[in-house]
């Protein structure tokens, strides 16, 4: 190579090279989100959801989405706001439960989706009696369990001082 070239190549701008960064997208849609909700509070005793069919969102049957879990995302933050509406069965510490579905809501989508989840907001919509459960487990596969709630209000709440 002549002095020449060698200086031609020592001139050339190096922003002329440079290659545009690769950007990666994931969108989740929030059907994802309520499904991945639902999957959480079918593992919890006691609750149930406030309305519809448990089944037909189960099974993703249901047209409009899950009713009663609401999925906001935040893009600027990469997090995730959620509200859950739940009944809960009579006798139970409305309290103890709602941190229940709020950390294992948060656990969860965190761990499968990476976002961070900024709130979980659980509303009680409703009280079931212990009866209407019963009732309600005899006829769906309601994802409670009637027998564990009777054990869980016998062992918080007996007669001994």
């Amino acid at each position: 190579m002549d002095m020449k070239s060698k200086n031609e190549i020592k001139k050339l701008d190096t922003k002329e090279l440079d290659v545009a960064e690769t950007m990666f997208v994931c969108n989740i849609e929030n059907k994802v989100f309520q499904s991945i909700v639902l999957h959480c509070l079918s593992q919890i005793d006691g609750i149930s959801l406030g309305e519809g069919n448990f089944i037909d969102n189960l099974f993703g049957r249901s047209a409009e989405g899950v009713k009663g879990i609401y999925a906001e995302q935040d893009e600027k933050h990469n997090s995730i706001n959620i509200k859950v509406e739940v009944s809960i069965y009579y006798g139970l510490p409305i309290p103890l439960k709602a941190e229940e579905i709020q950390t294992k809501v948060s656990q969860t989508i965190t761990q499968l989706t990476g976002l961070h989840v900024a709130s979980v907001h659980v509303i009680i919509t409703n009280v079931i009696a212990i009866e209407e459960a019963e009732i309600s487990s005899q006829s769906t596969p309601v994802q409670n369990n009637v027998r564990n709630v009777h054990e869980h209000i016998d062992a918080a709440y007996s007669d001994e001082f």
